[in-house]
């Protein structure tokens, strides 16, 4: 078994039974209509855009390591107080 990545590809013509909510995907766009990905979270009612217009995976899996690392930075306590 392999690492899990955080995200799921979903190649032109595939069909994926179940996809995670909330997980990160990347499907691929007909070639008709310029090929790329659409990427963004699947939800048990929805796709929704991370960006706006078609993206290559390599834009797309930086967003989504820049985005871990964004989460994993330490909060901030409002309450702290310098003695």
């Amino acid at each position: 078994m392999g690492k899990d990545l955080g995200y799921t590809v979903i190649h032109r013509g595939v069909m994926i039974p179940h996809v995670e909510p909330g997980r990160w995907t990347f499907i691929q766009r007909a070639k008709e209509y310029g090929g790329g990905w659409w990427f963004g979270r699947v939800y048990d009612d929805c796709f929704m855009l991370e960006f706006e217009r078609p993206s290559s995976l390599s834009e797309g899996i930086r967003y989504i390591l820049s985005y871990e690392r964004m989460n994993q930075m330490p909060s901030f306590d409002d309450d702290f107080k310098l003695d």
